[in-house]
C-alpha cells in the first residue's frame, strides 16, 4: 500500500495554514515503455477486474493513460485542468490513487482534488464535478472514481476505475471506444514518478511544485450541501424528532459511512446506533462478517438490516427481540445503489422509483413538478403508470446509467435542440435511484427522497405514524401492483449464457402466439434503444417476452461481474387495484419463471438449477 506523506517529508517541509509546500519535488515525467493488456474494455460502469489483476505491472497504468489521451483526442482540456480523484476505499484505493495524481502531473493537470481519506461516493463525485467551487483555478475536466460499486472489496476481490465527464456523468460511448482502442495499442504512460505520496488523511492542499497542486477537502462537504438544497432538512428532522419514528441505516462498510453520520446524526439528530457498519474498511468487513464482506443492499447481503427490520432473506416475516424500527435502509459498497424498508416490509426498488415519482412535489427540488421520469427497461413498468396519469413524458431506456444522462442533459447547451426533460427522476431495478441533482444513481438521495414523503405524510404527531408500507400500499390501491423479482445466475460459464441468449433469440419468432402453461406469448424481441437526445441508437440490451395478460419475462448478461458471466431473469405480472394486491412476489411470479427457464432451456445450457440470488 502507498503510504502518506512521510513524518520526515512533513518536517522537511515549508508548512502554511491549510498548506504543504514540498521542497525539490522533481516534475520530470518518464516515458515508461508497455505494451497492451488484453481485456481492458470498459463495462456499463467502467473497468472491473479483480484486485491483484489492477495490481499486475502496467495494467492501472495503461487504462489511465488511454483515458488521458482519448481525452486529448476529444479535444479536452487536460493541460492546465482540474481533475478529482477518489474511491470507495476498497483495497488498493490509496495506492491507486497516488499512481493517478502522478500520471495526471505527466499529462499536464495542473491541480488535483481527492476526498479526505480518498473517499468520495459514487454520487459525491459527481457532484463535486459539478458545483465544487474551482477557486480561481479551472472547473473541473472530470474525474477517476475507484470502485467495483457492490462488489467484494480485498486483495482477493474486485477493483474497478472509471472516468467521468465534466457533466459529472459515466463518460458516453464515443468515448469509452476511443478508451478502449488505444489500450489496444498503447506503448507508452508518462507518470512523474519523483512526486512524492500526498497525505489524504486531512484537509489540505499540498503545492508540490510550481503550477501543480493536490487540494484534499472533506468527502462530504459537496454531496451534503447539494442534497440540503433538494431536500428540507427541517421538515425530515421533525419526523426524527417523532416519539413512534426511528430508523436504521446500514452503510455496509463501504463508503457511506461518513455521509450517513453527518447526515442522520449532524443534521437530524438520530439516536445513537441508527447508523450501523458506518467505517470504510478495505474488504467491507471480509467474509466473516454478516454480509460476508458483499457490500450489496438486498434481502441476501444486507443480513444485519434485514434481520433487524423483522424480515428473512425472502422477505418473509420473522420474530425479533424487539419492536423493529420504523424505518430501514442501507447502501451499497460506493454509495449509489440503496434499499427501502420498513418495519416487517420490503418495498421493492420498482415500487419504491414509482413511490418517489408520485409523491415527487413534497420534495422542493420537484415543487414545480416532473417534466419527465425513466426507467431502464428490465425494472416493473408501475412507474409508467404513474407517469400516465401525471401526463408527463415517459423513457424506457437500457440498463447503465450513462443511459439516463442524455435525458438529463437535454435542453443544455450539450443538446440545444432537444426539449428539457428536467425536474427529472429516474431509477433501476437493480437498488438504483436518481434525480437530476447529479449525473449518477444516488443511494443518499433515495433514502431522504423517502423520509421526505415520510414527513410530508406525518405533519401531526397526534396521529399515529404512517410508515413505508402504509405508502407503498396505498400506491397499489391506486394504480395496481406490478408483482416483480429478479433471479441472478452468478458466474455461468460465458461461451454457454452466450449460446443460450442467441438460440432464444432465433426461437423468438416461432414463440410468439404460443401458449405455455396457460400463458400466450404475445410478442417478442431484443431490446433496442433509439436516443430521443442524441439520436443515437443501442441495440441487443435484453431479450424480452410479453404476455398477452400484460405480464412479461426478460433475459440480460450482466456487465457487473467480473467472473464468467451473471445470467439476469427479471419477471413481472400485473394485478390491478381490484385484484389481490396482499400476496407474496415471490409466489406470483413463480410460474412465470417456470415458463422463463423452459423458454430459455436455462438449466440445459448452463447446468445451473437455482438462481444465486432472488431480489
Amino acid at each position: 500500500m502507498c503510504h502518506a506523506l512521510t513524518r520526515a517529508t512533513a518536517r522537511s517541509a515549508r508548512l502554511l495554514p491549510g498548506k504543504y509546500l514540498l521542497p525539490k519535488v522533481s516534475m520530470e515525467v518518464t516515458t515508461v515503455v508497455t505494451k497492451p493488456i488484453a481485456g481492458q474494455k470498459p463495462g456499463t460502469s467502467g473497468l472491473r477486474q479483480k484486485t491483484r489483476t489492477f495490481m499486475g505491472e502496467s495494467y492501472l497504468q495503461n487504462f489511465v493513460q488511454s483515458v488521458f489521451d482519448a481525452l486529448v483526442s476529444e479535444g479536452v482540456a487536460v493541460k492546465g485542468g482540474t481533475l478529482c480523484v477518489s474511491g470507495d476505499g476498497r483495497y488498493f484505493n490509496s495506492t491507486a490513487i497516488q499512481i493517478i495524481i502522478k500520471m495526471a502531473a505527466a499529462a499536464g493537470v495542473t491541480r488535483v482534488w481527492c476526498g479526505t481519506g480518498g473517499l468520495l461516493s459514487t454520487p459525491a463525485m459527481s457532484a463535486v464535478i459539478r458545483t465544487r467551487d474551482p477557486a480561481g483555478g479551472a472547473a473541473p475536466i472530470g474525474g477517476f472514481i475507484l470502485s467495483a460499486s457492490h462488489n467484494p472489496g480485498g486483495i482477493d476481490e474486485d477493483f474497478g476505475i472509471k472516468y467521468n465527464g465534466e457533466n459529472g456523468g459515466p463518460a458516453p460511448e464515443k468515448l469509452t471506444d476511443k478508451i478502449y482502442k488505444n489500450t489496444t495499442t498503447i506503448a507508452e504512460y508518462k507518470i512523474c514518478s519523483g512526486l512524492p505520496d500526498v497525505a489524504l488523511d486531512a484537509p489540505a492542499k499540498h503545492k508540490l511544485a510550481d503550477g501543480f497542486e493536490v487540494v484534499v477537502f472533506p468527502c462530504v462537504e459537496d454531496h451534503v450541501a447539494l442534497l440540503k438544497k433538494v431536500f428540507d432538512f427541517g421538515a425530515i428532522k421533525k419526523l426524527f424528532e417523532r416519539k413512534d419514528f426511528s430508523m436504521i441505516y446500514d452503510s455496509m462498510n463501504g463508503v457511506q459511512g461518513p455521509y450517513a453520520k453527518a447526515i442522520f446524526y449532524g443534521e437530524f439528530g438520530a439516536a445513537p446506533g441508527s447508523c450501523i457498519n458506518a467505517e470504510p474498511k478495505e474488504d467491507f468487513g471480509g467474509h466473516d462478517s454478516p454480509s460476508h464482506g458483499h457490500a450489496d443492499p438486498n434481502l441476501t447481503h444486507a443480513v444485519e438490516l434485514v434481520a433487524a427490520m423483522g424480515l428473512n432473506k425472502m422477505g418473509l416475516p420473522i420474530e425479533t427481540p424487539k419492536p423493529p424500527p420504523s424505518f430501514g435502509a442501507a447502501a451499497d459498497g460506493d454509495a449509489d445503489r440503496n434499499m427501502i424498508m420498513g418495519s416487517k416490509f420490503f418495498c421493492s426498488p420498482s415500487d419504491s422509483l414509482a413511490v418517489i415519482v408520485a409523491n415527487a412535489q413534497c420534495i422542493p427540488w420537484y415543487k414545480g413538478g416532473l417534466k419527465a421520469c425513466a426507467r431502464s427497461m428490465p425494472t416493473s413498468m408501475a412507474t409508467d403508470l404513474v407517469a400516465k396519469k401525471l401526463g408527463i413524458p415517459f423513457f424506457e431506456v437500457p440498463t447503465g446509467w450513462k443511459f439516463f444522462g442524455n435525458l438529463m442533459d437535454s435542453g443544455s447547451a450539450a443538446f440545444p435542440n432537444s426539449p428539457s426533460y428536467i425536474p427529472f427522476i429516474c431509477g433501476e431495478e437493480s437498488f438504483g435511484t436518481g434525480g437530476d441533482h447529479v449525473r449518477e444513481k444516488d443511494g443518499m438521495w433515495a433514502v431522504l427522497a423517502w423520509l421526505q414523503i415520510l414527513a410530508a405524510k406525518n405533519t401531526d404527531p397526534s396521529k399515529p405514524l404512517v410508515g413505508v408500507a402504509d405508502v407503498v400500499m396505498a400506491h397499489w390501491a391506486e394504480y395496481g401492483r406490478n408483482y416483480y423479482a429478479r433471479y441472478d445466475y452468478d458466474g455461468v460459464d460465458k461461451a454457454a449464457a452466450e449460446k443460450m441468449m442467441a438460440a432464444m433469440v432465433a426461437e423468438q419468432p416461432k414463440l410468439i402466439g404460443t401458449t405455455i402453461n396457460g400463458m400466450t406469448i404475445s410478442s417478442a424481441d431484443m431490446f433496442e434503444y433509439n436516443d430521443s437526445v442524441d439520436g443515437s441508437i443501442s441495440k441487443n440490451q435484453g431479450i424480452r417476452f410479453m404476455f398477452s395478460d400484460g405480464s412479461r419475462f426478460v433475459f440480460r448478461l450482466s456487465g457487473t461481474g467480473v467472473v464468467g458471466a451473471t445470467i439476469r431473469l427479471y419477471l413481472e405480472k400485473y394485478t390491478p387495484p381490484t385484484g389481490d394486491l396482499s400476496l407474496h412476489a415471490f409466489d406470483v411470479i413463480k410460474p412465470l419463471g417456470e415458463i422463463a427457464l423452459q423458454v430459455s432451456k436455462l438449466v440445459e445450457f448452463t447446468g445451473r438449477t437455482e438462481p444465486s440470488v432472488i431480489t
